[in-house]
C-alpha cells in the first residue's frame, strides 16, 4: 500500500486527465441500473454580486500547520488545489486569481497558468506570477516548495482537507478570513449548507428498509491501479447523507485505500460502486469496470448500478457540494422510488 502522500498524487493525477473523453462510456444500463449521468457544466458560482465585497486587510490568519500569517494584499492570489480555487472564485474574487494547480477543471479557471507538475507545485512557476498570497492544503507538495514560496516572503496559508460535510463551513470560512472577506465567507458557507440541507430533505428511504452499501472506488486504468476507499477516503460522509453506507468502511476497512481483490469486494458487498467519472472512463466504461476481477460478482456488478460524478467536485467538499450530492441521490435511487 502506497503512504498517503503517493496515494494524494495518484488522486491528483486522475483528477487532472483531460483526454480521457470520446464515445460512450460503454454502461449498456439494463433493469435497475443508474446510468452514469451526463456532465453538467463545469462552472463556479460566485455569489451575489450584493453579496460580493472587497477585500479588507490587511489580517492575520491562523494557517493550519500552525504558523500566523499576516496577509497585506488579496491582489494576486495562487490557490494550489482546485478546490481552494472553487471558493475563491464562489467568494466572487476570481480576478484576482493568476495561476491554478491541475485540479482546478471548472470553466473560469481553465485558461489560468498552471504552476503543478503532475502532483507537486513548482515553486519557480508560483513565484514567477508574483502572488501576494497563496493558499495549499496540508497534503499540499513537495515540502521544498513550500518552503521556497515562504522564503521568498510569500504569505502563504494552509487550509486543513475537507474529510466530510462538516468541514466546508470551515474550509470556506479559512479562505475567506485569508482573503479578508469573512462576511462574503458567511454568505457563501449559508447558501451552500441551505442547498445541501435542501438535497438531504429529499432522499427517499430504501425500499426495503436497508440503507444501500456503496463502494467508492479509485480506478486509474492506464496504470493499472485500483483501490478500495475505507473509512478515511472521504467518501463516507456524503454517502451517509444520502442515505447509504460505505461498504469499505462497513466492512472493516480504516484506513483511506487498500488495493482492491476480490476478497474485499465479497466482503463489502456493495449494492452500488461510486466512481469519478474519468476514472470510470479510463477502464473503459461500465462494461470495462465489470472486467475488473471481483466486480461483476458483486449485487452493484450485477444490477449494473454504477454511479460516476465528476472527478473535479466529488469529494470536495466545497461550494458545490450540494450539487455533487444531488447527482449522487437521482442515480442511487433512480428506478427504486
Amino acid at each position: 500500500m502506497r503512504t498517503t502522500r503517493l496515494l494524494a498524487g495518484a488522486l491528483i493525477s486522475v483528477l487532472a486527465l483531460s483526454g480521457c473523453g470520446g464515445g460512450g462510456d460503454g454502461s449498456g444500463a439494463k433493469g435497475g441500473a443508474a446510468p452514469s449521468a451526463p456532465a453538467a457544466v463545469d462552472r463556479a458560482e460566485p455569489l451575489a454580486a450584493r453579496d460580493i465585497a472587497a477585500p479588507h486587510l490587511p489580517t492575520t490568519v491562523d494557517s493550519a500547520d500552525g504558523r500566523k500569517v499576516e496577509v497585506a494584499s488579496a491582489e494576486r492570489i495562487v490557490p494550489l488545489s482546485g478546490s481552494l480555487s472553487e471558493i475563491v472564485f464562489s467568494l466572487g474574487l476570481g480576478g484576482h486569481v493568476v495561476a491554478r494547480d491541475v485540479t482546478a477543471t471548472f470553466e473560469q479557471a481553465a485558461k489560468l497558468p498552471v504552476v503543478t507538475r503532475a502532483h507537486d507545485v513548482s515553486a519557480e512557476s508560483v513565484l514567477s506570477l508574483k502572488p501576494t498570497l497563496v493558499l495549499a492544503e496540508s497534503t499540499t507538495g513537495p515540502a521544498e516548495a513550500i518552503g521556497q514560496i515562504r522564503a521568498a516572503g510569500i504569505p502563504l496559508v494552509v487550509v486543513s482537507p475537507a474529510k466530510t460535510l462538516a468541514d466546508v463551513g470551515l474550509r470556506i470560512t479559512a479562505v475567506a478570513g485569508s482573503l479578508g472577506v469573512p462576511g462574503a465567507g458567511q454568505k457563501l458557507t449559508a447558501r451552500t449548507e441551505e442547498r445541501i440541507s435542501a438535497v438531504r430533505k429529499g432522499v427517499p428511504a430504501p425500499p426495503d428498509g436497508k440503507k444501500p452499501r456503496v463502494a467508492f472506488l479509485y480506478l486509474r486504468g492506464s496504470a493499472a491501479v485500483y483501490l478500495l476507499g475505507g473509512a478515511d477516503s472521504g467518501a463516507p460522509s456524503l454517502l451517509a447523507a444520502a442515505g447509504a453506507a460505505d461498504a469499505g468502511e462497513a466492512s472493516g476497512l480504516r484506513k483511506d485505500f487498500t488495493p482492491l481483490t476480490s476478497e474485499a469486494l465479497v466482503k463489502a458487498a456493495p449494492d452500488a460502486i461510486l466512481v469519478m467519472r474519468k476514472g470510470l472512463t479510463s477502464v473503459g466504461g461500465i462494461d470495462g469496470l465489470l472486467k475488473i476481477p471481483g466486480v461483476a460478482q458483486t449485487p452493484a456488478g450485477l444490477d449494473r448500478r454504477i454511479v460516476s460524478i465528476d472527478d473535479g467536485v466529488l469529494l470536495n467538499y466545497g461550494p458545490r457540494t450540494d450539487e455533487v450530492l444531488k447527482s449522487l441521490v437521482d442515480q442511487l435511487y433512480k428506478g427504486t422510488k
